[in-house]
């Protein structure tokens, strides 16, 4: 008995241990009408999903109604959502915003993105590689 016990221990010990990771992905039940779902979205898309509905003073049921009966019907609710998110805050930009923002300046953008040094050797080798193929194609790309 006691040498079955140390064989499953050993058994045990051999296994490897594989981390899975986590998802960053968030699961709420959302009401579309009378009907209730489940949608997973990152926390800074539920999070933009609250800003709006605190701004348009509804609740965020409302609005992935809204998205839901507007949507195609091949489309998930959970891309539409992300869609959403996006033309909603693409519409609200001006110039202004964007200047206040520090937008128009890739190097502030690199700066604000905290890149390891690694990272950042990675950009300058393929900015000098695009810059090199720029001279030998007569500056045609962009």
């Amino acid at each position: 008995m006691k040498n079955l016990e140390q064989l499953e221990q050993l058994s045990h010990a051999a296994k490897p241990q594989v981390d899975v990771p986590q998802s960053s992905l968030v699961s709420k039940n959302i009401t579309i009408f009378d009907r209730r779902t489940s949608v997973r979205l990152e926390p800074q898309m539920w999070n933009a999903l609250n800003d709006i509905a605190a701004r348009e003073e509804c609740s965020v049921h409302e609005i992935c109604s809204l998205i839901d009966i507007s949507k195609r019907d091949e489309t998930s609710l959970t891309a539409a959502i992300r869609v959403f998110l996006m033309l909603y805050y693409r519409a609200a930009t001006t110039e202004q915003g964007h200047h206040r923002a520090g937008h128009g300046d890739f190097m502030a953008m690199k700066k604000r993105a905290k890149m390891s040094l690694e990272h950042e050797l990675l950009f300058q080798k393929a900015h000098h590689k695009k810059d090199a193929g720029k001279r030998y194609r007569g500056n045609n790309d962009n």
